[in-house]
């Protein structure tokens, strides 16, 4: 959706604010909007996100100030959802984006055969062919002659095949609707660009594309999302909405949490002093109010006093931290498959694929939309049954299959709160009040029916009652969607510390970072395992199979996932903004083992001493040549990572 102004330059909103119903969304907001900014917001659900980016598109207006947009800037405003199209192929209605390039072309066309009747050598001729040049200048320098191919690039790059071109938009569903529209907006190219959740219905490798789009994206954009990555990479300043008020944070959301906790710590350091200076001069005044010699220096104090402007230390935000009661172990093999096939009709889905789990892993399923993520839960789950080949689960192993549709699961009549305490009869109220809280139920709410709420709404729920007796196999269909950062944050942690085995999709790049210890890659029939997480997968990938080395760029520098052509040549790849933190938690893991084997290498030597038997001192020497080994390589991968740390310090 494209509005258009009659202003030239940058926007300004001076004193602004916003009401929804009786509730003050925000107040005093002071913000200057510069051509080239990158600007996330963030802030709880409620706070009144999506209101300002509608205030800023112009749908929504403002309560209280004012909003100025200079000459000339055209507007781009993606909703989160409910945009509908139909009556035009896909291609068709991207192409309608370049409407205005399509009528020169048209003038061109026609003053071409005006020209061709004319004579060379009169006046009409050289005004036609004046008129000509002009347009074709105008129509090279807005890349008319290209837009075909804009518009294949943007359409493939949001993960349409080249046969979906040619069908109608109203054949495909909300979320690939939202998609073609994302795709028009792109095209269009505003000077400001206005894109609530865009990631919301992109799949891992649409969004590695939209973030490479928006690194080289000529104009200003503002955006709201819920993946923390996606902010790390694509934005510039940070806009939170918090406690009715504005504020703004220099760089991406990693620095926005640190700035923020700096700020914070000074706050609680300013509010300390003035606290100590004020009880001073209060115990002075109390000490010497009514001693006549000391009245002067008593009104001395008590004005100064009066003049201290109180420094106020802002509410904590809730923080809930939740873990998963631990199940009872299964085997160390969870799931063996071999020669696994699985296809719907002539559709093949796996063809002898072969892969095994362990206790204690934690898998990510990565592949494109269609290539078999879900149905790999699914037979795992055992919900599905394979055509030919095996799939068996190993000693003691119980799976929990989360669906992305698990709400259906879920008895409609029952109240929220009601049913989680017959799944955790032992937990108390507050625990069970709080975890609904961080899954975005509060007051009122945990008492509602869950027939009553959304699809979204059920799903959260569902997450949250599993989240209260979990199976020691977790089989999780992309239980990221429909949660904020706040409640993805306590699924990741409970998920952490989880001592059973997880299998997972998610479009979540920063969760799957986190979380992973392994890649299963999904298609062509077949699961690719790799070692790591998505980054070290992506490293992978495009080095054919060798080892990532250690980074030694600076992490909270935005790069492209993968290296991307520019008109400069070949462009640095991006780095993760967590690996820096990944590095340093490994290392603290090294230091332990290290300790570990150092213990029992000293075991080892001492048991060596004292003679038992040939057959104990033969398996003591081979124990004590497996400490040494282990202890060479972490040894090495010590010194490895603690020089990549030192270079980026």
């Amino acid at each position: 959706m494209l509005r258009e102004f009659t202003l030239e330059g940058v926007i300004q909103l001076t004193q602004a604010g916003k009401r929804y119903g009786p509730k003050v969304l925000f107040e005093g907001l002071d913000w200057l909007i510069t051509p080239q900014d990158r600007v996330g917001i963030v802030g709880a659900n409620g706070t009144g996100k999506s209101t300002l980016l509608k205030v800023l598109g112009g749908s929504e207006s403002l309560d209280h100030g004012t909003m100025q947009t200079t000459k000339g800037i055209t507007f781009g405003y993606l909703p989160q959802d409910g945009l509908t199209l139909a009556g035009k192929t896909i291609f068709a209605e991207c192409m309608s984006v370049f409407a205005g390039l399509r009528q020169m072309e048209e003038e061109m066309e026609a003053l071409t055969r005006k020209m061709s009747e004319l004579d060379h050598e009169g006046q009409e001729y050289a005004q036609v062919a004046e008129r000509y040049q002009k347009l074709e200048h105008e129509f090279g320098a807005r890349d008319g002659y290209a837009i075909e191919a804009q518009v294949g690039a943007v359409l493939t790059g949001l993960g349409f095949r080249k046969e979906d071109w040619a069908r109608q938009t109203e054949e495909f569903s909300g979320g690939w609707q939202m998609r073609i529209a994302l795709a028009k907006l792109l095209l269009q190219k505003p000077n400001l660009l206005l894109l609530d959740e865009p990631t919301n219905h992109l799949d891992l490798e649409t969004r590695n594309w939209l973030e490479d789009f928006l690194w080289s994206y000529p104009y200003a954009y503002v955006l709201i999302s819920h993946d923390r990555y996606f902010l790390d990479v694509t934005v510039k300043k940070t806009l939170e909405i918090w406690n009715k008020k504005v504020h703004f944070y220099t760089g991406n959301y990693e620095k926005y949490l640190a700035e923020k906790q700096m700020r914070r710590d000074q706050i609680e350091a300013a509010y300390k002093n003035q606290r100590e200076k004020i009880e001073h001069l209060e115990s002075f005044i109390n000490r010497f109010r009514y001693q006549a010699t000391k009245a002067k220096q008593v009104q001395s104090r008590i004005k100064e006093l009066e003049k201290i402007e109180r420094i106020e230390v802002p509410p904590d935000e809730k923080t809930v931290h939740f873990k998963f009661p631990q199940p009872q172990p299964s085997g160390r093999l969870v799931v063996e498959c071999a020669e696994l096939e699985k296809r719907y009709g002539s559709t093949v889905v796996f063809r002898k694929a072969r892969f095994n789990i362990e206790r204690g892993d934690r898998i990510a399923l990565v592949g494109p939309n269609g290539a078999g993520k879900s149905t790999l839960i699914k037979l795992l789950a055992g919900s599905e049954a394979p055509n030919a080949g095996t799939l068996k689960l190993g000693h003691n192993v119980e799976a929990d299959y989360f669906a992305q549709d698990q709400y259906k699961e879920l008895d409609p009549t029952s109240r929220m709160l009601e049913d989680l305490e017959r799944v955790a009869p032992r937990a108390t109220q507050t625990e069970l009040r709080n975890l609904l809280g961080c899954f975005l139920f509060s007051g009122e709410d945990v008492f509602k029916p869950i027939g009553v709420l959304s699809g979204g709404e059920r799903n959260r729920y569902a997450l949250a009652k599993m989240l209260m007796h979990p199976s020691n196999f977790l089989l999780l269909d992309e239980p990221t969607n429909h949660l904020d950062l706040r409640a993805k944050d306590t699924l990741l942690e409970a998920l952490a510390a989880f001592t059973g085995t997880v299998v997972f999709v998610s479009h979540d790049r920063y969760f799957i970072d986190k979380l992973a210890t392994r890649v299963f890659e999904i298609g062509g029939g077949d699961v690719a395992v790799f070692p790591g997480n998505y980054e070290d997968y992506l490293y992978r990938k495009s080095h054919s199979g060798e080892a990532p080395p250690e980074e030694t760029q600076d992490p909270a520098q935005p790069a492209p996932a993968t290296p991307v052509e520019t008109n400069g040549g070949p462009r640095k790849k991006r780095l993760n903004p967590i690996k820096r933190k990944q590095l340093t938690e490994r290392l603290e893991q090294i230091e332990e083992e290290i300790e570990r084997l150092e213990a029992g290498i000293r075991d080892c030597e001492t048991r060596l001493l004292s003679f038992e038997s040939l057959a104990e001192s033969n398996r003591q020497n081979e124990q004590l040549k497996i400490y040494r080994a282990d202890l060479t390589g972490l040894m090495q991968e010590w010194e490895e990572i603690s020089s990549v740390v030192a270079i980026q310090d």
